[in-house]
């Protein structure tokens, strides 16, 4: 037996996994690090029963925590779930949708008001990229703008469009640091196993059968299974979403 090369296979094996079981080890450190930094400013208690009940948090919380009072706008053109899809004359290279200049550019001249829109990830779904209303910089999460499409192109659209009028009556107030809106939420409403993918701050109320509508702060939140929660950023009172109308019925 070659007992010189025999020796060198075992140092190269044992070279190999102890590189191995380094790179295990960095990667559960990273992981337990980003785990910490999400959740590090919760509760020391909220943080134990996510432990306990196998709820993750893979969302940063917001840490701002501005002065923000409802708006009032009006709807120009019903509500999302009744609007038919306008085709585009041309469909388009998909790619746009990842560049905001590039997206009016190309877009704008067909889409009202589509530099007041931004693209949202979180909610893009396949088939359908989702962009939102912004209203001092935020997002108005009940007024959409739906891009179709398939094969890599953008092939039609639907959009609520709206007129904002102003501020409502309610003075400004300081919205709650998504901590503290978000520890009584984990722990009264999220079912085993949950995981919190995305948390927002825009604007979100109730739709009305008329023209007027106001909209509060929220916290917008998702999970992975697709549910999404709002909670109100000045009371932190919490709403879940309807089911949204799938698209195969509306269009």
């Amino acid at each position: 037996m070659d007992w010189g090369r025999a020796k060198s296979v075992l140092i190269i094996s044992f070279l190999l996994l102890n590189v191995l079981l380094g790179y295990q080890v960095w990667s559960n450190i990273g992981e337990q690090l980003n785990a910490n930094k999400n959740t590090a400013e919760l509760p020391s208690e909220t943080y134990a029963f996510m432990k306990q009940k196998g709820i993750e948090l893979t969302a940063n919380l917001p840490v701002e925590t501005p002065k923000l009072r409802d708006l009032t706008y009006m709807l120009r053109s019903g509500n999302l779930e009744g609007l038919p899809e306008t085709k585009l004359a041309t469909p388009v290279d998909s790619r746009i949708i990842f560049s905001e200049k590039d997206l009016v550019k190309t877009l704008g001249s067909q889409i009202v008001d589509l530099d007041k829109y931004k693209f949202d990830p979180a909610m893009t779904r396949d088939g359908v990229y989702v962009l939102y209303r912004m209203a001092d910089n935020r997002p108005m999460f009940d007024v959409k703008l739906e891009l179709y499409y398939s094969n890599q192109k953008i092939t039609g659209f639907r959009q609520v469009r709206v007129d904002l009028t102003g501020p409502g009556e309610a003075k400004e107030q300081t919205v709650l640091p998504a901590s503290k809106a978000m520890a009584p939420f984990i722990e009264r409403n999220l079912p085993d196993g949950a995981v919190i993918t995305d948390i927002q701050l825009g604007y979100h109320g109730q739709m009305f059968d008329t023209e007027t509508q106001v909209a509060a702060p929220y916290y917008r939140v998702l999970l992975e299974d697709g549910n999404e929660y709002y909670i109100h950023a000045i009371n932190g009172e919490v709403a879940q979403v309807k089911e949204e109308v799938p698209l195969d019925r509306v269009r």
